[in-house]
């Protein structure tokens, strides 16, 4: 599916390490629509199932392998008429990141700065019981 579609379906992944102070996410900056920050993934394109979609996008923005972890929520947004699939990953410490074009920079920022919606997804990754969490926003 391509980004301008009426309804779409995305895989994102919660990648953490720990920070000076707090744990803090991976987020990427993108290249396109309002060069926003958010969690690394995308879209689904036909055929794939959620985890074939999480694995190839992480790896084309990424530029490395993940190993993914579980599923922690699902969750729906009225503003872009999509759903997204929240996974807790995780790289190699070793590993090396090589953006692709789709992604200007990478940090790892503090739970704590993000946006609600941001820090919602990833507290519920983070404090994930078993069940996987649905919400609207």
């Amino acid at each position: 599916m391509a980004y301008n579609d009426k309804f779409r379906l995305s895989c994102h992944a919660v990648i953490l390490r720990e920070g000076v102070d707090e744990t803090e996410v991976l987020l990427l900056k993108a290249t396109y629509g309002s060069c926003s920050w958010g969690l690394p993934g995308g879209a689904l394109e036909p055929g794939e199932t959620i985890h074939q979609a999480l694995i190839r996008e992480c790896q084309e923005e990424l530029g490395l392998s993940i190993n993914v972890q579980y599923l922690s929520g699902v969750y729906y947004h009225s503003t872009y008429e999509s759903q997204a699939f929240i996974f807790r990953c995780e790289i190699d410490k070793s590993a090396e990141i090589t953006l692709s074009e789709e992604h200007s920079e990478y940090q790892f920022v503090a739970i704590s700065s993000l946006s609600v919606v941001q820090k919602a997804r990833v507290l519920d990754c983070i404090e994930f019981t078993g069940v996987v969490i649905s919400r609207k926003f």
